[in-house]
C-alpha cells in the first residue's frame, strides 16, 4: 500500500472489523453496521482474502443477520411497500422449484451447503436479505445522505481497481486474453454491469446537485466510470449506458439525446483501436457472427428446448449448470433465458413484477419529491436500474451480491424517502436566523 507494506494487514484488519460492526450492530447501532459493510459488498477478491480466518467466507452473511437483529430488538420497521412481500414469495418459490428440478431428475435435493443448487440459492437470498437489512435501518435524510456518500466510495474503489489493471497493459490493439477478472472477481462482462449502472446512477443524482463544487466532483466520478467501463470492453456494458443516456435525455436533459445520435455517428472515429475492434468482432467479414456470439445463440437455441420441455414451472432453480450444454457453459449468458428455463413462466412473471416494482419506486419518489437529495436518488436509481435490464440481456447480472448489493440498499433508500415528508428541514439550515429567506435545501447545494 503505497510503498509502506501496510497493505498485508488490509485483510485481517477488515475481517476483525466484520467481528467487530457485528457487535455493535446488536450493542444497538445496526446503521454503523450497514455503513461498514457498503465498500466490501461489490470488493469480492478483497472479501475472498477473508477464506483464510475462521468463518471468512460467511462474515459478510453473518453481519447482515446482525444488522437485522439489531433492528428489530430496537424496535424498527419495515416501510410499506409491495417488494417485501414479491421478494419473500419468489424465494419461497425458487426453493420449491429447486425440488422441481429434483423430482425431474436435472439436480440433487438442495438440502444442505455440499448441495450445489442450495448453495446458489442461499447465496442469492443474501440479496433480499441486504435490502431488509437496509429498509430497516435507514431512517432519515441523514442516513440517505450517506448512503449515497459511501456508493460513490465504494465505486471510486471499484474504478480505481479496474482502471489500474486495464491501464498496465497495452491496448493498441483488442486482446481476449488481456481481460481478467476484475475487482468483482467474476469477469470484465460482470465489472462492466456494475460500473453501467452506478455511473449511470451519478449521473442522474448530479442532475439535481446545486454546488458547483460537489456537481464537477460527481461529473468526474461519472467520467471515471465510463472509462473504467469503455476499457472492460464489455458490448453489452456499452449498451446498458447508451440505452441509459437515452433514458436520461428523453427524463431530464433533452440535449443529450442530440449529443447520443452524434455520438452514434462518430463513434468509429472518436473510440480507441481496440474498443471499435472489440465491438467490430461480433461479426465476421463475411457477416456471420463470430465464435462467441454465435455460440450465445447456439446455447440460446438449447434453452428454448429445454423451456418447451416444461415451460409453465420450468426444469428447476439453479438446475442449467448441471446439465450438458455448447461450449460446456453452464450459463444462459441471458438472465431472462435462464430464468424462463429453470423457474418457468410463473418465475418470470415474479421476476418481472419485481423490476416493475423497482422501477415504480425510483420513478415516483423522482417525480413526486421535493427534496433534491431524493429526486437526484429516484432518477439515478431508475437509470441504474435501466442499466441493469440491458446488462442482463447479456448475462446473469442480477444474483451476484457484487453487482446488485448496493443496488438494493439504494432502493432501500429510496422506499423509505418516499414516507419522509417532502420538504425536510436540516439541522444547517435551522440555525440560520429566522428573518432571513431560507432554501431548505441549501445545505445539499
Amino acid at each position: 500500500m503505497f510503498g509502506t507494506g501496510l497493505g498485508h494487514y488490509i485483510p485481517i484488519v477488515a475481517y476483525l472489523g466484520f467481528w467487530i460492526m457485528c457487535l455493535v450492530s446488536l450493542g444497538g447501532r445496526p446503521l454503523l453496521g450497514l455503513y461498514y459493510m457498503m465498500p466490501f459488498l461489490p470488493y469480492r477478491t478483497l472479501r475472498d482474502r477473508f477464506l483464510d480466518f475462521p468463518l471468512g467466507g460467511n462474515v459478510l452473511t453473518i453481519l447482515v443477520i446482525a444488522i437485522i437483529i439489531g433492528a428489530l430488538i430496537r424496535g424498527k420497521h419495515l416501510p410499506k411497500s409491495k417488494l417485501y412481500l414479491v421478494w419473500f414469495v419468489f424465494a419461497v418459490y425458487l426453493y420449491l422449484s429447486m425440488w422441481i428440478g429434483t423430482a425431474f431428475g436435472n439436480a440433487p435435493a438442495p438440502l444442505w451447503l455440499s448441495d450445489a443448487n442450495f448453495t446458489t440459492w442461499k447465496d442469492y437470498m443474501l440479496i433480499p436479505l441486504i435490502f431488509v437489512a437496509a429498509s430497516l435501518v435507514i431512517e432519515d435524510r441523514k442516513a440517505v445522505r450517506t448512503i449515497v456518500i459511501l456508493t460513490a466510495i465504494s465505486l471510486f474503489l471499484i474504478d480505481r481497481s479496474s482502471l489500474f489493471e486495464s491501464m498496465s497493459r497495452t491496448w493498441t490493439t483488442f486482446d481476449e486474453n488481456k481481460r481478467d477478472g476484475g475487482p468483482l472477481a467474476y469477469g470484465s462482462n460482470q465489472t462492466a454491469a456494475f460500473l453501467a449502472q452506478f455511473g449511470m446512477f451519478f449521473w442522474g443524482l448530479v442532475q439535481f446537485v446545486k454546488r458547483k463544487k460537489i456537481k464537477l466532483i460527481g461529473y468526474a466520478l461519472v467520467g471515471i466510470t465510463l472509462l473504467a467501463a469503455m476499457y472492460t470492453f464489455s458490448r453489452g456494458g456499452y449498451l446498458a449506458v447508451l440505452f441509459s443516456i437515452f433514458v436520461l435525455g428523453l427524463l431530464k436533459d433533452r440535449k443529450l439525446l442530440l449529443l447520443l445520435g452524434a455520438f452514434l455517428l462518430t463513434w468509429q472515429a472518436v473510440v480507441p483501436t481496440a474498443v471499435r475492434e472489440r465491438v467490430n468482432m461480433t461479426s465476421d467479414s463475411s457477416g456471420q457472427l463470430e465464435a462467441s456470439a454465435q455460440e450465445r445463440v447456439d446455447l440460446w437455441k438449447d434453452a428454448q428446448k429445454s423451456f418447451a420441455s416444461s415451460p409453465i414451472v420450468g426444469n428447476g432453480f439453479a438446475t442449467f449448470q448441471f446439465q450438458e450444454h455448447v461450449g460446456d457453459l453452464k450459463d444462459t449468458h441471458n438472465w431472462y433465458v435462464k430464468v424462463l428455463v429453470e423457474t418457468g413462466i410463473i418465475g418470470m412473471m415474479m421476476a418481472l413484477f419485481l423490476l416493475q416494482q423497482m422501477l415504480a419506486v425510483s420513478y415516483r419518489l423522482f417525480k413526486q419529491a421535493t427534496d433534491p437529495l431524493y429526486q437526484g436518488l429516484g432518477l439515478g436509481l431508475f437509470l441504474a436500474i435501466c442499466a441493469s435490464v440491458v446488462a442482463n440481456l447479456f448475462g446473469d447480472r442480477w444474483t451476484y451480491v457484487e453487482i446488485t448489493g448496493i443496488l438494493w440498499i439504494l432502493v432501500a433508500a429510496a422506499v423509505r424517502a418516499t414516507h419522509f415528508p417532502t420538504s425536510e428541514p436540516t439541522a444547517e439550515s435551522a440555525q440560520v436566523d429566522s428573518e432571513i429567506a431560507v432554501n431548505p435545501y441549501l445545505v445539499y447545494r
